[in-house]
């Protein structure tokens, strides 16, 4: 029995030896033509992506709502999902590389004229095919590579749900800021309606002054029912970012008072391959191609398994045997079948690199956008509060040459409608200002550490 278990040692022993073979490219990660700085000059200091940016805004409320989204939200959820079904494949393209036991009962009987003779044996199958070429640890390190990707994939939306979650709930403070205009708006207009409905009744005014007056009063009620729905639509959206149901969403700090980095620097365009999720997702996306080239290249070649059935008779327990066996099949004619799989992921592999190549590029014009956009909203901002400033001085003058007798009534409608639009404005471009700075923290790829991957 002894020199039985030697003999299958040594029989399996030989073999794995033989299996230190693998085909297929060793992985470099694709680096020509890398930019070496933005097209749009900043700072290049302590990069910003490196920094807390959710802390920079001081307000607790966005805070609260961070955390109850990244706890509920029912896409994270669905990538937490994905990700254990990759490590559960991960684990079955495993099990190729190790022997294959298995147990089972021969049951037989004899009939002759002479006698009958019965035979009941348990056997333990074993077979390993000895991986001569690599095949099933590309298989294994492909979906190694998957499963990190689908980490990735988790954090990209991370990602994602945090900036939505900023970006949802400045744009919720616009409306709350761009509604309480509209509705202070709306009723100075109306104080102003009366006041010239008792100067027409008096006979000092004309019925067309009443009339455009009462247009304009129309006209900012009508603002007050849009600014209202959508700010309800906002609140759904949130809602729906915190895996709830519409709900009332709560209120912090106003627009005016979040408070702002006073530099964005960015660091190297070469670390946003180290650091944007949706670039390393698509770069373990295209090793785990490069392994499964690798693999099919092994179709080529002919495989070894090794078979042992190993067992005893119950009727005659001294009865042992142990038969060893060895297969080996290889291709001759299959229409060239193995050669195009070869073909096929060699395209393939292609495919992702060129993927992988135009995420960066994505990249790199998001971050443009976003370092453009943060710096021209801080100047448009500064542009359009001191329009407001000389919007309300004009006004205050037209009514004075308007009870002077000096000008038309026209003209004050002219300045209250300029002086309403330009405040909407400078509020929509405060919060574009704050947003444009959540994009770029996105567009570098984070500036926060996301919770682990499950």
């Amino acid at each position: 029995m002894v020199k039985r278990r030697r003999v299958i040692v040594t029989f399996f022993g030989a073999f794995l030896l033989l299996s230190g073979c693998r085909l297929g490219q060793v992985y470099e990660r694709p680096t020509d033509g890398l930019p070496t700085a933005y097209r749009y000059s900043v700072q290049e200091s302590a990069e910003v992506a490196n920094l807390p940016w959710w802390s920079l805004f001081k307000d607790p409320v966005l805070l609260a709502l961070l955390d109850t989204a990244l706890t509920n939200n029912l896409d994270l959820a669905v990538a937490g999902t994905r990700i254990r079904q990759a490590e559960a494949q991960l684990d079955i393209v495993r099990a190729n590389l190790f022997p294959r036991v298995n147990y089972g009962l021969d049951v037989g009987t004899t009939l002759s004229s002479v006698q009958t003779t019965s035979s009941v044996a348990p056997v333990v199958p074993v077979s390993y095919q000895v991986d001569l070429w690599g095949q099933f640890r590309n298989l294994r390190d492909a979906s190694y590579q998957d499963f990190l990707a689908t980490e990735e994939a988790y954090r990209s939306i991370t990602l994602a749900l945090v900036g939505g979650v900023a970006n949802a709930y400045f744009l919720l403070r616009d409306l709350d800021n761009r509604l309480l205009i509209a509705e202070e708006t709306a009723a100075t207009w109306q104080s102003n309606l009366e006041i010239t409905k008792a100067r027409n009744n008096a006979g000092l005014v004309s019925e067309v002054i009443v009339n455009q007056a009462q247009i304009q009063v129309e006209e900012a009620k009508a603002i007050i029912q849009t600014f209202t729905r959508l700010r309800t639509q906002t609140e759904n959206g949130i809602s729906v970012l915190l895996g709830r149901p519409p709900m009332d969403i709560p209120r912090g700090l106003p627009l005016q008072e979040q408070v702002l980095p006073p530099v964005l620097p960015v660091g190297m365009p070469s670390r946003l391959l180290d650091r944007r999720p949706d670039i390393r997702a698509v770069e373990h996306q295209l090793q785990a191609q490069t392994y499964r080239l690798g693999a099919t290249e092994a179709l080529l070649y002919p495989n070894i398994t090794l078979s042992a059935n190993l067992g005893a008779s119950l009727l005659n327990p001294a009865v042992a045997f142990a038969d060893l066996g060895a297969q080996v099949l290889g291709p001759i004619f299959n229409s060239k079948e193995n050669k195009r799989r070869v073909a096929l992921n060699r395209e393939l592999t292609e495919q992702l690199l060129f993927t992988y190549q135009n995420t960066f590029v994505n990249a790199m014009r998001e971050v443009e956008d976003a370092l453009v956009a943060v710096n021209t909203y801080d100047r448009e901002l500064q542009s359009r509060v001191a329009q407001v400033e000389a919007a309300k001085r004009a006004l205050d003058l037209a009514w004075v040459r308007y009870d002077n007798g000096v000008s038309s009534y026209l003209e004050v409608l002219d300045l209250q409608r300029s002086s309403f639009a330009t405040m909407l404005r400078a509020s929509e471009v405060m919060q574009l200002k704050l947003s444009s700075t959540v994009t770029l923290y996105q567009a570098l790829g984070g500036g926060w550490e996301a919770p682990e991957a499950p």
